[in-house]
C-alpha cells in the first residue's frame, strides 16, 4: 500500500463495505504464482466521508485521468464527483459536482477510457452517456433494457459501449486489462481468486492458477499497471475486500530481473480527447506507456522520468469538469507524454558488474585471536578501531583507557589512548578523549618493544568532550577535530597549535567528511542540517541544506570525485536510509533516498573511489552492505550483501594494493569481533582471471604520500595525488587478450528439422560397415590358391577350429584349477585372522597394502597411524584449498588399518593359547 493509487483503491472499498454493496472487480491477471502480502489494512485506519451521502452508494469508479477523482452513483438517484485529498489529509465532506439525471435508481457508474469527463451511468433499464461539463441534460440516452442493467463495459477505444441484463444466474464480475488478454475472476463471499488466459481461441479461456484466501471477499479491485514492481516481475496486484481489513494478493512471475516480454505498452494517463471533441466523432487514442515508467509526485504535478535519457518530462494538470455553481479543484493528474510514442522503449534498470561480489574471510593462520578486554562500548562516532598497512589500534576496556596496537603477524606491544593513525605516517597515532584533549603519540619504526605512557603533542582548545577527528586527504600534518562545544578546529600538528575555527552548528555533529581534493568540508549535524565549508575562506558554512529527519546518528562521505554526498542516517520512522546529495546545489534537498532496513545502528559507510562501491555496516550486525553508486537514476544499485558468522564490532579498510588482483581483490578489509581481528577479502567473479582486470582496477591514487604540506595548503595551494597501475608486469589486460570464437550452445533448428530416422540411420551405419569390409562380390584371396580344391579347405577349417576350442578350454579349466587351489592353500596358511582380514578388504573396498601407502605407514601402530591420519586429514581440508576426495581416501584407510590392527589383536591370544597346550 506505498501507492496513493492503492491507497484511494482501498478507500473505495471500504466505502463499499461500509454502504453494504460490493463493486465490480477492475484487473487482470497473468498466469502465475500468486503471493499474498503479509501486511494487513485495517478498515478503521482509512477517513471516511459516508455522513455526506444521502442513501446507498451502488458503484463508483475512478478516473483513469486523474488518481484523485472519485465518481460515485447512490440509490438517491444522483452522481456526484469527489476530488479525494492526500491520505493524511481531512476528506471532503461535500462532492465537488452533482448530477441528477432524474431517471431513477442509478446502478452504474463508468469513465470513459480516451476522454476526460464523459461518464456511462446505469440506471435501472438503460444507459446513459453524460459530459460532467454539462449537468443539464446527458449527451445521450440509450435503449431501454427489458430487465435491470446489471454492468457496462467501454470498448478499448472508447468507440462502443457494451451492456447486460439481469439474469437468473449467480454475478460473476470480470474484468480484462489493455495490455494482456487475462481474467481475474472472483465470486462474492468466496474464498479463491481464478486466474485466466485468453488462448488462440477467441473464446476459450484455460485456467491458469488460483488463490485461496483466507477470509470471504467482498470486493476485489485492481492496483494500476504503473504501480507494479516490475523488477521482481509482478504482472498483476489485486487487493481483496473482507470484513475487516483489505489484503493485497501480489502475482508474479518466477523470473530475475527486468524482462521485456512481460510488459507490453499500457496505456498513458493523459486523456487523448475531450467530452466534446468525443461527441463529434473524434477518435484518437491515449498515447501508450512502458511499464516501467514510474510515476514520481509533486506539488501539483506528476513527472514521468525517462529512464533512457536521463530527463523528465511535465506538462500541466489535467483539465477537469466545472460548472456556474461547482467546479472540480484542479487535479494532480500524470503529467503529458507527447513525444513518446508507443514505441517508447526505456532501458531496463542499470545493472553493476560488482552485482556478484562475494565477501572471503581469509585463512585462520592470518587471524588475530585471543585478544582479551576489549572495549566493546565505543561511542556511536567512532568506527570501532583503526587501521593501516602496518599496524592495527583496538581500543580496551582496562583503566587508563589504552589501545593494543598489532602488527600485520604479531602483537606489537600495548600503546596508552591513541585512536586515529595518520595518512602519511604509518607510525603516528592520535586519541580524542573526554578531556577534550588530542593526543599525539609515535610509534618507534622498529616496532613497540614496551608500553608507552607519554605522547608526543597534546592539542588544547575544545572545551568539550571532542567526538570525532579526521586527517586531511592531501596535505601533511593538518587534521581537523569537532566537539560538544558545537565547534570545528583545524590543528596544524607540526607547529602544535589550532589554525582555524568554525561554527555554524546548532546541535551535536555527527560526523565530518573531507572532499577528494581536500578544498571542502562537508559536516551532519543532529539540527537536522548538512552543510559544506571551505574552511580556508569562511567560518561559516558555504552551503546548507535539509539532512536525515531521525536524530539517532549519521554519518557523510564524498562521493564520485567529490560530485555528490552520501549520508547514512534514519528518517522519521526510524529506518535507515541512504540519502544522496548534489554538492553543487545543497540546498534542493535530496536528489534520491534509498531506505534499507530497520535497526538501531548507525550505518557506516565505507567508500571505494576506484570503483565507486560503498560498504555499510552497524556495529553488532552479522551483514555488510554493498551498493555501487552512478552519477544517475537510481543512484545507487544494491549488490550482493555479505554475512558474518558472528556479529562484528567494528570495519577497517586497508589500502588498494594490499588487493590480490589475481585473485580479483577489489577490497581488503579488517573486521573485529569479540576476541578476534580476522581479515576479509571482496572479491568479484571473473572467468579470465590469467588476465589483469583492467575494467575493474583503474589507475589507483598514491593516497599514502602527501601531495602538499600543512603551510602550502593553508596559504591556498591546492594540489592532487599522483597514480599508479596495479597491474602486475607478468599479466596482460583483459581489455588486449585475445578475442575467442563464440562457442554455439544449442545446435541450430535445421538440425532438428533434419534429424533422421532409425530406419535411416540403421541403413547408414549398415552402408558404413559393408564399406569397411569391402565389395562382396570381389574373390577372397584363398580362391587363388592353386592345388586345393574347395572341400579339402573346409576339412581343413573345420580342424582348427576343433582344435583350437580344445586347446583353449584345457588352459582356461587349468587356470581355474590352479587359481582356485592357490586361495585355498593361501586361506589355510593364514587361518581363521586371514579370513577376516580378506573380508575387511572387500567390506571396505581397499586392500591393506593400498591403505599402508595412502597414509604412509609400514608397520601397524597405532600412535603412528593416528599421527599420520591427524596430518593427512588436515592438510587436504576443503577450506585450505583441499579436495573432499582425497580426505575421504584418508577416512577410509585408516578404518581398513584400523580394522586389521582389530584382527591381529584378536590372533595373539589364540596363537599364545596354542604354543601353551604345544
Amino acid at each position: 500500500m506505498q501507492t496513493t493509487e492503492a491507497f484511494y483503491t482501498s478507500i473505495a472499498l471500504v466505502c463499499m463495505i461500509c454502504m453494504n454493496h460490493v463493486s465490480e472487480i477492475k484487473g487482470s491477471m497473468l498466469s502465475l504464482k500468486g503471493k499474498r502480502n503479509i501486511m494487513l489494512v485495517n478498515l478503521f485506519d482509512f477517513p471516511m466521508f459516508s455522513s455526506c451521502l444521502a442513501d446507498l452508494v451502488t458503484d463508483m469508479d475512478f478516473s483513469p485521468f486523474d488518481e484523485s477523482l472519485l465518481a460515485t452513483c447512490s440509490a438517491d438517484e444522483t452522481v456526484k464527483l469527489w476530488h479525494l485529498c492526500d491520505p493524511d489529509q481531512q476528506q471532503p465532506s461535500s462532492p465537488d459536482l452533482t448530477l441528477h439525471p432524474g431517471l431513477g435508481r442509478l446502478e452504474l457508474v463508468l469513465f470513459h477510457p480516451t476522454s476526460s469527463g464523459v461518464l456511462a451511468v446505469g440506471t435501472t433499464r438503460s444507459p446513459l452517456i453524460w459530459d460532467v461539463s454539462s449537468q443539464d441534460a446527458p449527451l445521450a440516452v440509450l435503449e431501454e433494457h427489458g430487465d435491470q442493467v446489471q454492468s457496462v463495459s467501454w470498448k478499448r477505444d472508447g468507440s462502443l459501449l457494451a451492456s447486460s441484463c439481469k439474469v437468473s444466474t449467480a454475478t460473476i464480475t470480470t474484468v480484462v486489462k489493455h495490455t494482456i488478454c487475462i481474467l481475474c475472476i472472483t465470486h462474492c463471499f468466496t474464498l479463491s481468486h481464478y486466474l485466466t488466459s485468453c488462448l488462440s481461441c477467441p473464446h476459450f479461456h484455460s485456467a491458469v492458477s488460483h488463490c485461496l484466501m483466507d477470509g470471504s471477499t467482498r470486493g476485489v479491485s485492481m492496483v494500476p499497471k504503473l504501480a507494479l514492481d516490475v523488477m521482481s516481475c509482478e504482472v498483476t496486484r489485486a487487493l481483496q475486500l473482507t470484513d475487516s481489513c483489505i489484503v493485497p494478493v501480489s502475482y508474479q512471475v518466477p523470473r530475475k530481473e527486468f524482462h521485456e516480454d512481460l510488459y507490453p505498452d499500457t496505456v498513458g494517463t493523459t486523456p487523448a480527447l475531450t467530452a466534446e471533441e468525443w461527441w463529434q466523432g473524434g477518435n484518437q487514442q491515449v498515447a501508450h506507456l512502458h511499464p516501467y515508467c514510474r510515476l514520481s509526485k509533486s506539488d501539483t504535478v506528476f513527472i514521468i522520468k525517462d529512464v533512457a535519457r536521463g530527463c523528465s518530462t511535465s506538462s500541466s494538470p489535467t483539465s477537469t469538469p466545472s460548472s456556474s455553481s461547482s467546479s472540480v479543484a484542479p487535479s494532480r493528474s500524470p503529467s503529458s507524454t507527447s513525444g513518446l510514442s508507443s514505441g517508447f522503449l526505456p532501458s531496463p534498470s542499470p545493472t553493476s558488474k560488482f552485482r556478484h561480489i562475494q565477501g572471503v574471510m581469509m585463512h585462520k593462520d592470518t587471524h588475530i585471536t585471543n585478544i582479551r578486554g576489549l572495549n566493546l562500548t565505543t561511542p556511536g562516532e567512532c568506527d570501532g578501531f583503526c587501521a593501516n598497512s602496518r599496524y592495527v589500534a583496538v581500543p580496551l576496556s582496562t583503566s587508563g583507557g589504552q589501545i593494543a596496537i598489532f602488527e600485520v603477524k604479531h602483537l606489537a606491544g600495548y600503546l596508552t589512548r591513541p585512536l586515529s593513525g595518520c595518512v602519511f605516517n604509518w607510525c603516528v597515532f592520535l586519541l580524542a578523549g573526554e578531556d577534550a584533549k588530542i593526543r599525539v603519540w609515535q610509534i618507534p619504526t622498529n616496532g613497540l618493544k614496551e608500553t608507552l605512557t607519554e605522547p608526543e603533542l597534546i592539542l588544547q582548545g575544545h572545551t568539550e568532550k571532542i567526538y570525532s577527528i579526521k586527517f586531511h586527504p592531501l596535505a601533511s600534518d593538518v587534521l581537523v577535530s569537532s566537539s560538544y562545544d558545537l565547534t570545528i578546529r583545524l590543528w596544524d600538528l607540526k607547529r602544535g597549535k589550532e589554525v582555524k575555527l568554525l561554527t555554524g552548528h546548532d546541535d551535536q555533529i555527527f560526523c565530518m567528511a573531507w572532499s577528494p581534493d581536500g578544498k571542502l568540508l562537508a559536516t551532519v549535524c543532529k539540527d537536522g542540517k548538512v552543510r559544506i565549508y571551505d574552511p580556508r575562506k569562511s567560518a561559516t558554512p558555504t552551503q546548507e541544506g535539509v539532512g536525515p529527519e531521525g536524530h539517532r546518528g549519521a554519518r557523510v562521505v564524498w562521493v564520485l570525485n567529490g560530485k555528490f554526498l552520501l549520508v547514512s542516517g534514519f528518517d522519521s520512522r526510524s529506518e535507515r536510509t541512504l540519502y544522496m546529495y548534489s554538492a553543487e546545489s545543497l540546498s534542493s534537498g535530496a536528489v534520491s533516498s534509498t531506505p534499507v532496513n530497520i535497526s538501531p545502528s548507525t550505518l557506516i559507510p565505507f567508500y571505494d573511489p576506484d570503483t565507486n562501491i560503498i560498504f555499510l555496516t552497524g556495529k553488532g550486525e552479522t551483514r555488510v552492505h554493498i551498493y555501487e553508486i552512478i552519477p544517475e537514476d537510481p543512484y545507487l544499485i544494491e549488490c550482493s550483501s555479505f554475512n558474518s558468522a558472528e556479529p562484528h564490532k567494528g570495519l577497517a579498510f586497508l589500502l588498494k594494493t594490499e588487493c590480490n588482483v589475481q585473485e580479483v581483490e577489489v577490497a581488503v578489509g579488517l573486521m573485529l569481533t569479540k576476541t578476534t581481528i580476522e581479515p576479509l577479502a571482496f572479491k568479484v567473479p571473473r572467468v579470465k582471471k590469467e588476465f589483469f582486470q583492467d575494467d575493474v582496477y583503474p589507475d589507483t591514487s598514491v593516497c599514502w604520500e602527501a601531495a602538499l604540506t600543512a603551510s602550502d595548503w593553508l596559504s591556498g595551494s591546492n594540489g592532487q595525488h599522483k597514480k599508479i597501475s596495479l597491474k602486475p608486469k607478468d599479466m596482460t589486460p583483459v581489455s588486449e587478450a585475445p578475442k575467442e570464437a563464440p562457442v554455439r550452445k544449442y545446435m541450430p533448428s535445421s538440425f532438428y528439422l533434419e534429424e533422421k530416422t532409425d530406419e535411416q540411420k540403421k541403413e547408414e551405419l549398415l552402408s558404413a560397415m559393408v564399406a569397411k569390409l569391402g565389395n562382396m562380390d570381389d574373390p577372397l584371396p584363398q580362391e587363388s590358391f592353386q592345388g586345393v580344391d574347395d572341400d579339402e579347405w573346409a576339412k581343413y577349417i573345420a580342424q582348427i577350429i576343433v582344435m583350437g576350442a580344445q586347446v583353449v578350454g584345457r588352459a582356461f579349466a587349468r587356470a581355474l584349477q590352479q587359481e582356485y587351489a592357490a586361495s585355498q592353500a593361501a586361506a589355510r596358511a593364514r587361518g581363521r585372522p586371514g579370513q577376516q582380514s580378506a573380508a575387511a578388504s572387500s567390506i571396505t573396498g581397499m586392500s591393506l597394502q593400498e591403505a599402508q601407502q595412502i597414509l604412509n605407514v609400514s608397520t601397524l601402530t597405532p600412535e603412528d597411524i593416528q599421527k599420520k591420519y591427524d596430518h593427512l586429514f588436515k592438510v587436504n581440508d576443503k577450506s585450505v584449498g583441499g579436495s573432499f576426495y582425497i580426505q575421504s581416501k584418508v577416512v577410509r584407510a585408516k578404518e581398513r588399518l584400523d580394522e586389521e590392527i582389530n584382527i591381529q589383536s584378536q590372533q595373539e591370544p589364540n596363537q599364545s593359547q596354542k604354543n601353551t597346550e604345544t
